[in-house]
């Protein structure tokens, strides 16, 4: 664990460089560090082009099909666009139609297994050790800090859906299929994934800012170049709030002639009191609770200006804002800073998002309340609802099972 300055001080190396690939910084130095990023940049999109080739070829690399539907739901940037609640939809649509489904995910951030217990296995045992189950359908068996925050989160959500981690996810599939008999594998951020073939590739576009400035990783949020549009067989335009984007449209044609889009937005459904007891009186909230009152807003999320628009737009009065970096875990005295600020800014409570919430201890003692926003998916167009969009995606023949 680094020490807490020391966290800080990466956080604004962090930072700053996401301010020099977003345009925020026009001083010499950051015209430098910019140069730099963008030599990085032509060699990842070098790598990225040979490596889908080898697959494309079959050269060396080659995909490893396991005879079900696997459903692929993934972007071609870094973050930001809204995966989890399209995965978490997705995956209860299927399952209330009779699929037994397991999410995979490579579990970012994820505390891995201490090296001793690693060893241990790799002396005891010829195979390799088995993913880790977050949740076999019933139980959800390990925490946000061993899973990763999206897989903990979505455990939590789906009683009924097998969440499995590993890197390896062809590996994780297969443990899948065996142990628990499943028929439907979800990749949760598994467009670049290409070990495990997709059935049906969702690929999720934030229409807030599709694609960056349009460059690779590091210079740019693009994990490959847009063109590979057309490697999805399905696009979702997120976070859209109901306005045509012609623009958007003819670059996605350009690509992709005949993508089917299908358009969606991030609703707000209520707050959750975070640590409450079920049943206690202000263990949720309606939305319209948030109107007029003082709330300090934090997030460690790709897009932080997305939660907070949505608390002002539901009449809170947001009198201080803490951003930190995606996927940030909170420690004491991270929570010590926000306690003095919400009281020093005399706030009435506090609130993150619901990814937040998971890398925070329940038990957490807060001089305020503190509540998680629950954010859900709505189709706007391209289909009369999600289980008309699921029907079409994954049930075309009439209903009948692939």
């Amino acid at each position: 664990m680094l020490p807490h300055w020391l966290k800080r001080k990466f956080n604004a190396l962090e930072l700053y460089t996401i301010d020099v690939i977003l345009g925020r910084r026009a001083d010499t130095g950051a015209a430098v560090y910019g140069a730099f990023l963008q030599a990085l940049s032509w060699l990842f999109n070098g790598i990225v082009q040979l490596r889908l080739w080898l697959y494309r070829h079959r050269v060396i690399l080659h995909d490893q099909p396991l005879g079900c539907l696997v459903v692929v739901v993934g972007n071609l940037t870094v973050g930001g666009t809204g995966k989890t609640p399209v995965v978490e939809k997705f995956a209860r649509a299927l399952r209330d139609r009779g699929r037994r489904v397991a999410i995979l995910s490579r579990g970012y951030k994820s505390k891995a297994p201490p090296f001793w217990k690693k060893w241990w296995w790799a002396l005891t045992h010829t195979e390799e050790p088995p993913p880790r189950i977050v949740s076999d359908g019933t139980t959800v068996l390990l925490d946000s800090e061993h899973a990763g925050d999206e897989p903990f989160m979505l455990a939590r959500n789906l009683p009924g859906v097998v969440v499995l981690v590993d890197k390896d996810r062809v590996k994780a599939g297969a443990y899948a299929i065996k142990e628990f008999g499943c028929d439907t594998l979800v990749l949760d951020d598994g467009f670049q994934y290409l070990p495990l073939k997709g059935s049906l590739n969702l690929l999720l576009v934030d229409k807030t800012n599709p694609f960056g400035n349009g460059h690779l990783l590091p210079r740019g949020i693009l994990r490959e170049p847009i063109k590979h549009l057309r490697r999805a067989s399905y696009i979702f335009l997120t976070k859209s709030n109901g306005t045509r984007d012609p623009e958007l449209e003819a670059l996605i044609a350009e690509h992709h002639p005949g993508a089917d889009l299908i358009e969606c937005a991030h609703r707000p459904q209520y707050l959750q009191h975070h640590g409450a007891p079920a049943g206690a009186s202000d263990a949720r909230q309606p939305l319209a609770w948030l109107k007029g009152r003082r709330v300090v807003a934090f997030s460690g999320i790709a897009t932080p200006e997305s939660f907070e628009k949505f608390l002002r737009d539901l009449g809170a009065i947001v009198v201080a804002r803490e951003r930190y970096l995606d996927h940030h875990r909170y420690d004491a005295e991270d929570i010590a800073e926000l306690a003095e600020l919400a009281q020093r800014e005399r706030a009435e409570c506090l609130v993150t998002t619901e990814k937040d919430a998971v890398r925070i201890a329940e038990q957490q003692s807060w001089p305020l309340p503190l509540y998680y926003l629950r954010l859900e998916i709505d189709i706007i167009s391209g289909a009369a609802d999600f289980d008309e969009a699921v029907s079409r995606i994954c049930f075309p023949q009439s209903g009948g099972r692939r």
